[in-house]
């Protein structure tokens, strides 16, 4: 059985009009994958393009001990891959039952039973079905059988360098401009802001405070440059990762002092993206509240040059 997740965004019923189809787990939707939906849509021929995707991703039930930090919430994968030219999105909800199946099995119930594929296109070391056994030249012999092309896609240059892999050892590093040229946006961190400590408002920098969960790719503690998304609108900010060492903080969060808006703003229960633009400084304890505010001073400095 297939069964589609309902994510805003996303179809979830069998289509019946054939489509242009392109499957992979598109995790931050990197300028790789960008390139591969604009292939799609070439090899098309006028047929609406789909994109499939994954949640959870694959090696998250296959082999749940190496399952990779997600780049991006699964939600804000959807849109993104329209934003990228994809007219429809469709996220597999991958099982145990589904990382059963053949090959076979898999073309079969997806690509032919659910989505009435014209044409199909993947990166040319694409693999399916149980094991990996699936392949490209697998997938051309099944399109022959069931009556859709398979157009398998290579980008130049060097897969490393366009992959989720490489982006995710880049955010670890903290370098945040090399994994955003790969990404073609900054790394972003989605969540719903919580009441913190109000320690910041406190002191003058009222912040909106996102925890962080496990399974993201969050930098390493510390200071950085970014923006704070609220409704579409990004508005500049100094954002604080950690657990806030100078008073003994155990809960790890994003915390987003928006520069010249943040005491006007209520944004308690709210949906935000947080984007990450530059690293200014580690995380430290300092001695007291007065050094703290100091440097905070400087932060937000350092912050609107790195924006400017």
């Amino acid at each position: 059985m297939t069964t589609w997740r309902d994510v805003p965004g996303a179809a979830t019923t069998p289509r019946e009009a054939a489509a242009a189809v392109t499957i992979g787990t598109f995790d931050g939707v990197h300028r790789g994958h960008q390139a591969l939906l604009r292939a799609t849509r070439e090899a098309a021929d006028g047929l609406p393009v789909v994109a499939v995707t994954f949640d959870p991703h694959p090696v998250a039930v296959i082999a749940p001990d190496k399952v990779p930090a997600r780049l991006t919430s699964v939600a804000r994968r959807v849109e993104l891959l329209h934003e990228h030219g994809a007219d429809e999105v469709r996220v597999l909800a991958f099982d145990r039952e589904m990382a059963s199946w053949s090959p076979q099995e898999f073309v079969e119930h997806v690509l032919a039973d659910q989505l009435s594929c014209g044409v199909v296109v993947v990166g040319e070391n694409f693999r399916f079905g149980a094991k990996a056994a699936g392949d490209v030249g697998l997938l051309a012999e099944a399109g022959e059988r069931l009556g859709f092309r398979s157009v398998p896609f290579t980008l130049v240059g060097d897969d490393d360098v366009w992959s989720s892999t490489r982006v995710r050892g880049l955010v670890a590093q903290a370098r945040l401009s090399e994994a955003a040229v790969i990404l073609g946006r900054p790394h972003e961190v989605d969540g719903v802001v919580t009441r913190g400590d109000q320690r910041g408002r406190d002191l003058g920098f009222p912040t909106a405070n996102v925890p962080t969960d496990e399974g993201y790719a969050v930098p390493p503690d510390g200071v950085y440059a970014g923006r704070l998304v609220v409704d579409g609108e990004r508005l500049p900010a100094a954002i604080s990762i950690g657990t806030n060492p100078t008073f003994a903080g155990t809960e790890r969060r994003v915390e987003s002092y928006v520069m010249d808006h943040g005491h006007d703003l209520d944004l308690y229960g709210r949906e935000v993206r947080v984007e990450l633009v530059e690293r200014i400084r580690p995380m430290v304890a300092f001695d007291g509240v007065d050094a703290l505010v100091a440097q905070m001073h400087d932060d937000v400095s350092a912050a609107r040059d790195l924006l400017a």
